[in-house]
């Protein structure tokens, strides 16, 4: 019984984690567009690493199911390609930004 809530425990504070979208600022909105250095399509979040003229920003997408649903396959987050997206920026992380869309040929989708 004592393992169970600890696991009970850990599974909580990794839920809270997850969803700790407060720490992206809602206020300070950015649209960034440039090329894709780096992808991950695995659960919790897809990324992205978005190289534009100024620096190099860690984008944290949607879960891979819900950007499959809305049509963001995997290839079209290939290296080299370019995108555009447009979220939030992390209130402690400067390089990291959640993103609210994202726009690959011509193709805008919405991840929240």
């Amino acid at each position: 019984m004592k393992y169970l809530a600890i696991a009970a425990m850990f599974a909580a504070t990794s839920a809270l984690a997850h969803h700790g979208w407060s720490e992206y600022d809602a206020d300070k909105p950015l649209q960034l567009s440039g090329t894709i250095q780096e992808s991950g399509y695995s659960h919790p979040h897809g990324i992205v690493q978005l190289k534009t003229a100024d620096k190099t920003w860690n984008v944290v997408l949607a879960p891979p199911t819900r950007m499959e649903n809305r049509g963001l396959q995997k290839e079209l987050l290939n290296p080299g390609g370019k995108a555009t997206v447009y979220g939030y920026p992390n209130r402690n992380k400067p390089d990291e930004l959640r993103a609210e869309r994202i726009t690959i040929g011509g193709k805008t989708t919405e991840l929240r």
